[in-house]
């Protein structure tokens, strides 16, 4: 029997939509433009700035190999990249693997290895272990450093490319494997 708070409710277009990652961050960039997403130190970006930076984060992993299905790391506090790599990574059709930030060398080399990460981004706080999981690799990923500004404790870069020199690599027209949302794209 069907409660009265549902009847007449039936999922329509009217009255439902699924909320992805990237059709939360396409609405709020198109319906918030100009409203503050991150606040992180003395970095503010709007909706736009985010969704767009997410987008040339996306290029810059396709630009790299990272093809949909492909596996990307990441070893982040909860900072700006952190948030940007989560829509970035979805827009590229890639697969997200944040690491659990408490786990020994080998068993983040394990999973690296079983996730077949092609790229991870890692914070200068985590490049000690790393450095030492990546040791144990045969095939080690490509290793953004990721420097957050407001941690001022011990490590040092351990990749071959900073994290904003890759995003610059990337095209903020970027579309990609961005699937279509409700039948449309955003902006």
């Amino acid at each position: 029997m069907e409660h009265n708070y549902e009847w007449g409710l039936e999922k329509k277009p009217a009255n439902y939509t699924s909320l992805t990652p990237l059709e939360f961050i396409n609405r709020a960039a198109d319906v918030y433009p100009n409203k503050l997403a991150i606040v992180h130190g003395n970095i503010r970006r709007t909706w736009k700035e985010t969704y767009l930076r997410s987008l040339k984060l996306a290029s810059a992993f396709k630009k790299h190999g990272v093809n949909k299905g492909d596996t990307v790391a990441v070893m982040l506090p909860n900072i700006p990249a952190m948030i940007e790599v989560h829509f970035a990574i979805p827009f590229c059709g890639a697969v997200l693997n944040a690491l659990n930030i408490r786990l020994d060398p080998d068993s983040i080399s394990f999973m690296l290895q079983h996730g077949e990460a092609k790229v991870i981004l890692v914070d200068r706080e985590f490049s000690s272990v790393i450095a030492q999981a990546i040791l144990r690799m045969e095939h080690p990923p490509l290793v953004v450093d990721v420097d957050d500004t407001q941690y001022t404790g011990p490590g040092n870069p351990i990749g071959s490319i900073e994290y904003e020199a890759f995003i610059n690599k990337g095209d903020e027209s970027f579309t990609g494997d961005q699937p279509l949302m409700n039948g449309m794209r955003y902006l």
